[in-house]
């Protein structure tokens, strides 16, 4: 059941639930919306833009338990649609799309899955869906095909692919190293943590986790004596250890860069919350790394002259433009920091062409990384397993 909230000349809250709305609920959610009173229509018959049907956004899910928090149940889904003229074409489609009205199927995904595919060809299929397996991968799945006595389904194909990729596996950087045709004794993984093995300094830990954790400084804890009941609030001393993660989403950014971004802060948060026994996440950073922006051809009009970005044409981009990459990205990776409570507040931009003897070189994919800082207890930085005795 679909709800609408709001003003339908700017912004209408949307609101998918279980069951009817009570009175109460009503009131609650009405007060929510800042005083933004119930539509009482089942239909709004006029031009919205807002989230694709099949994409929850994260202000969905926090607004979800923000409802939940206030005893308010059975919301499924929360969106925002702001109304637009007819020809309003202002939007970007990865992320949204422009509804002739809003109704009660606003939320509805009528897709059937697809039926199973058995492979017979492991290496055309390969080709066909660009899965990028190499010689060696399609011949360890035709042997795996022989061996269970039957075809790989494009599930299983497509999943190995992935779990086996590059961005799964490191295969470069844990790949032999050979410089100049020969072979060097130490693959590139070995050497970054070469470093950290022969200058342990303050680390406490570091590659046995998705994050790295060095020592930090005494920190008083204001808390609950005990967690399982209501207690006395006192000051505790407890050694801290500090948090220190850094990840890449360079291909996703380049393809949708708000997206791009956003999960790749999401995703370095996610590894620092992870982190030993759990560890909680203070501030993040961001670093985009693109070809010329050449912001005197945007509507960001610059005054500058910059001439070393007039060295090189601007080529057609297969996917975003720099420009659009620098702006998208930056407002993913703060918009998913700022809903979940950890401020982006520093980072860094580099963009970069070269043309030498005929060869251009630029930033085609971009660089994206995404970094942060946190804390947690000095006792709590190592994960603890239960490990079978081999004899």
């Amino acid at each position: 059941m679909i709800h609408f909230f709001g003003d339908l000349k700017n912004t209408v809250f949307t609101v998918q639930t279980s069951a009817q709305l009570s009175v109460t609920e009503i009131d609650k959610l009405q007060w929510l919306f800042g005083d933004q009173h119930k539509i009482n229509e089942s239909v709004i018959a006029d031009f919205f833009i807002g989230p694709r049907a099949a994409m929850i956004t994260p202000w969905s899910t926090n607004a979800v338990e923000i409802t939940q928090n206030m005893g308010v149940e059975g919301i499924i889904r929360i969106e925002e649609f702001y109304s637009v003229s007819e020809d309003f074409l202002d939007f970007d489609p990865m992320l949204s799309q422009k509804y002739s009205e809003l109704n009660q199927d606003i939320f509805t995904i009528d897709i059937q899955p697809e039926a199973i595919i058995e492979i017979e060809d492991i290496n055309a299929y390969n080709q066909a869906e660009g899965l990028a397996l190499n010689n060696e991968e399609v011949g360890y799945l035709e042997n795996l095909s022989n061996k269970l006595g039957r075809k790989l389904t494009d599930s299983e194909v497509f999943g190995f692919s992935q779990v086996n990729s590059e961005h799964c596996r490191h295969k470069i950087f844990n790949g032999t190293f050979i410089i100049d045709g020969k072979e060097m004794p130490s693959s590139l993984f070995k050497l970054i943590k070469k470093t950290s093995k022969e200058n342990p300094n303050t680390i406490v830990s570091a590659y046995k986790d998705n994050v790295a954790f060095v020592e930090g400084p005494k920190v008083v804890q204001f808390a609950p004596k005990s967690a399982d009941k209501p207690d006395f609030y006192q000051n505790t001393d407890f050694e801290s250890v500090i948090s220190i993660k850094a990840e890449t989403h360079n291909f996703p950014t380049t393809v949708e860069p708000f997206n791009g971004a956003a999960t790749g802060s999401g995703g370095e948060i996610r590894d620092r919350l992870a982190g030993g026994k759990g560890s909680l996440p203070l501030a993040g950073t961001a670093v985009y790394m693109t070809s010329y922006s050449r912001l005197e051809d945007s509507p960001f009009d610059s005054a500058q002259d910059k001439p070393w970005e007039k060295a090189m044409l601007a080529r057609e981009w297969l996917y975003q433009t720099p420009l659009d990459i620098l702006i998208k990205a930056s407002n993913g990776a703060s918009d998913f920091g700022n809903k979940f409570g950890q401020p982006l507040i520093t980072g860094s931009v580099l963009t970069s062409e070269n043309e030498t003897n005929g060869r251009k070189l630029g930033y085609d994919k971009v660089i994206m990384q995404a970094g942060g800082i946190g804390y947690g207890k000095e006792t709590k930085p190592l994960k603890t397993f239960l490990k079978k005795e081999i004899k």
